[in-house]
């Protein structure tokens, strides 16, 4: 019997810097995702309702101001959806949801392989005064013993407070520069999907609060995670800010990533770690 998708939408963005936006987000991915204008296919021909068992499980009500209590309701969801058999894939929302996401996960798996893209590390200690912001939720993952290898694919914006930061966690950064999808290695599971949309260059993926050229293409993302053949414990898509979205392709975009990360799971399920 093959594995269930749990699509859980984190509509939150108060540990957002700059510019808030990303609680629209997971609404505007659903509505890509089940949009007439394209279908339910995934490249590799696996399909939403006919080979993969995507189950909507709709918006968390979360308060969006209290860490606290939306952590542990963020928490309770994955942990469900994991001890249910399934495999959570959740749309952001900001990039602090990742932490109790992980750490949820690491409480049932173990210590977790991650292969997170992005522009930025996320690794600071503490930006701006909060230690769960959306530029630090890897290093609570890290400090915590949660990844045992976090692979970062799409850094482009390395300060050397984050260096330094990498080097403590021994994270293996892969750098943009020169970059292909052969650079990033086949990961071993128990396996975690963190896709930031700002890592994607914003040619492709304009709506995001953090733009910064130079990116990746889609085409080389869904390369990367095509190449995994490890079994996939949860994925989060996160950051997409509506309010920037030109003509909602950032949507679009993700929901594509939502199409072909359940595929990938799908396929893995029941390999061995």
């Amino acid at each position: 019997m093959r594995s269930s998708i749990h699509l859980i939408g984190l509509p939150t963005d108060h540990n957002s810097s700059f510019e808030l936006g990303a609680a629209f987000a997971p609404a505007a991915i659903q509505e890509a995702l089940w949009s007439d204008r394209g279908n339910l296919a995934s490249e590799c021909g696996l399909e939403i309702g006919v080979d993969i068992d995507l189950i909507d499980k709709s918006e968390l009500e979360l308060t969006n101001a209290d860490n606290a209590v939306d952590d542990s309701m963020i928490a309770d969801a994955v942990t469900q959806a994991s001890t249910s058999g399934a495999i959570p894939l959740l749309l952001g929302g900001d990039h602090a949801v990742s932490y109790p996401i992980v750490a949820a996960l690491a409480a049932r798996h173990g210590s977790l392989n991650i292969l997170h893209f992005d522009a930025h590390p996320d690794l600071y200690d503490d930006f701006e005064g909060n230690p769960r912001s959306h530029a630090s939720p890897f290093a609570r993952i890290m400090e915590n013993g949660h990844a045992v290898r976090l692979i970062q694919v799409g850094i482009r914006t390395l300060n050397r407070h984050c260096r330094e930061q990498a080097e403590r966690f021994g994270v293996e950064i892969i750098p943009i520069a020169g970059f292909t999808p052969a650079l990033v290695p086949v990961l071993s599971g128990p396996l975690y999907i963190s896709v930031d949309l700002d890592g994607i260059d914003p040619s492709e993926a304009p709506g995001v609060s953090h733009p910064e050229p130079g990116g990746l293409r889609l085409r080389e993302v869904l390369d990367c995670i095509a190449k995994q053949t490890a079994p996939i414990v949860g994925a989060d898509i996160v950051e997409l800010n509506p309010a920037r979205d030109l003509n909602g392709v950032t949507a679009i975009l993700a929901a594509k990533l939502v199409r072909e990360i359940a595929a990938r799971a799908t396929r893995n399920a029941g390999v061995s770690a």
